[in-house]
């Protein structure tokens, strides 16, 4: 799972945050801009209602890209322009006293409770201790290669990295590791390990629906017309991202290759001194982990969709205390704000006709799925080492859905993948910024490889999914 601002990664990388009016200022030029340019051409074709949603959706983009305010107050923002502006009574697009509920019914979305269900597990796991006892025992059967120790550390962070937050899996693992990496601060093979972290992390989001909220965006919007599922998800997305992370590590080995033959790892800890709970609630976490990833893996067998199987955590582990009042309050809440402020948004962007218009105004209605796919998804890449993946994905998913309605899912599923192929720079990502404050990396570190994976990622994610639809 992954969302963070560009602030958040700035904290992480030590730099200080000064406050002044500065972010005050740059939202109201965004304000005005965007109202300038919603409002004062004439947008020949563009309902009224259109016309403020392009507002809302303009203001919000630049708000994302400037990060004047946190990214989950532009999502809440986005609910309550549309809600006074598009849906009250009288509005624009009103059609009756109740239309401002559709802009708010994302907050009861199916997949807001699907990742809250995933944020509980997450939480539960950290409780328990079972992803620092996991990371330090499954390591040491990888062997003492450095090859093996690479994909080891790489592989453990990519399956974390499918339930858990990319961002603690990260910090988690390069904790782990650092005893290994203290004792090779002159060895290239060191920088493998703490790039190979973090390109597990991100790669790991693109596997599951629950990995990064850029999937779920798109399952979101592609629910009315084509459901997915957990499991359609993992095959839209677990293939290109297993092929990624062994293209990752191939280039890790060549580009950083160790020094001598063998690696320690006799300091890596079990962990178990660390937990906080009694071991036998360990296991129930154990069991809970193990039933939950089965029934959203098989929901073709019961019919139990994966929002309704996301209450096994909820209920089993509060019941048994391993999850508790502190640790709810402690849950990532900005994340599911954001989720379904840019669920919202696609609403908005659908049902006033403004993706219709912009799709007629871009005059592609002759390309194939294909090559829209591949554009907007290589331009999502590219974007999303600059601003947050989730942001990227609130504004270009729902146009790509609109390009092609007749295979939505052909391009919509590309975008979300690439969302997570960015990892260029230190900013591009919470786990490359928390590698990056190891103080073993540089910027150019992150640039060959970042480019690499952008470039494979986001073919496969274009490639793929036609294939799985063709």
């Amino acid at each position: 799972m992954l969302v963070a601002s560009r602030t958040e990664i700035r904290k992480l990388l030590g730099r200080l945050e000064v406050r002044t009016l500065r972010p005050g200022l740059i939202a109201l030029a965004c304000a005005a801009v965007a109202l300038a340019a919603a409002l004062l051409p004439t947008h020949p074709g563009l309902s009224d209602g259109g016309r403020w949603a392009l507002f809302i959706l303009l203001l919000a983009g630049a708000l994302w890209v400037t990060e004047a305010v946190p990214a989950f107050a532009v999502g809440l923002l986005v609910i309550g322009l549309e809600v006074a502006i598009l849906g009250r009574p009288g509005g624009p697009f009103a059609t009756d006293d109740n239309t401002w509920k559709i802009f708010v019914e994302p907050w009861g979305s199916p997949l807001i409770w699907l990742f809250f269900g995933g944020f509980v597990l997450a939480r539960g796991i950290a409780n328990s201790g079972l992803d620092r006892w996991l990371s330090s025992v499954v390591l040491q059967r990888f062997g003492t290669r450095p090859r093996n120790v690479l994909l080891g550390a790489m592989g453990i962070t990519f399956v974390f990295s499918m339930f858990t937050s990319n961002t603690a899996t990260s910090a988690m693992m390069i904790a782990a590791l650092a005893p290994v990496v203290a004792t090779r601060k002159d060895d290239p093979f060191a920088k493998a390990l703490l790039l190979g972290v973090a390109f597990g992390a991100n790669i790991g989001g693109m596997a599951s629906l629950i990995g990064t909220p850029p999937n779920a965006i798109a399952a979101g919007l592609l629910a009315s017309t084509d459901p997915i599922g957990f499991a359609r998800w993992a095959v839209f997305g677990l293939p290109p991202a297993v092929v990624l992370l062994a293209v990752a590590w191939l280039w890790l080995l060549r580009r950083y290759p160790a020094r001598d033959g063998t690696v320690d790892l006799s300091d890596l800890g079990t962990g178990t001194a660390e937990d906080p709970l009694p071991a036998w609630r360990r296991y129930v976490v154990i069991a809970v982990l193990v039933v939950t990833v089965a029934l959203w893996l098989t929901e073709p067998l019961h019919g139990a969709s994966p929002p309704v199987v996301a209450f096994v955590p909820v209920t089993v582990l509060t019941i048994t205390k391993v999850i508790r009042s502190e640790d709810i309050r402690q849950l990532d809440w900005d994340v599911l704000l954001l989720l379904a402020g840019g669920l919202s948004l696609g609403v908005g962007v659908s049902e006033t006709g403004l993706a219709k218009w912009a799709v007629e105004l871009l005059a592609l209605g002759d390309a194939s799925p294909l090559v829209l796919a591949g554009v907007l998804a290589f331009a999502t890449s590219v974007l999303s080492n600059f601003m947050s993946n989730t942001a990227t994905a609130n504004i270009v998913i729902p146009m790509a859905i609109a390009l092609f309605p007749a295979a939505p899912t052909t391009v919509a599923v590309p975008v979300a993948l690439a969302a997570s192929c960015a990892m260029c720079l230190p900013i591009s990502t919470p786990p490359n910024a928390i590698a990056f404050t190891s103080g073993m990396l540089q910027t150019r570190d992150f640039i060959p490889g970042g480019v690499v994976i952008a470039i494979v990622g986001t073919t496969l994610a274009v490639l793929w999914p036609a294939l799985l639809s063709s």
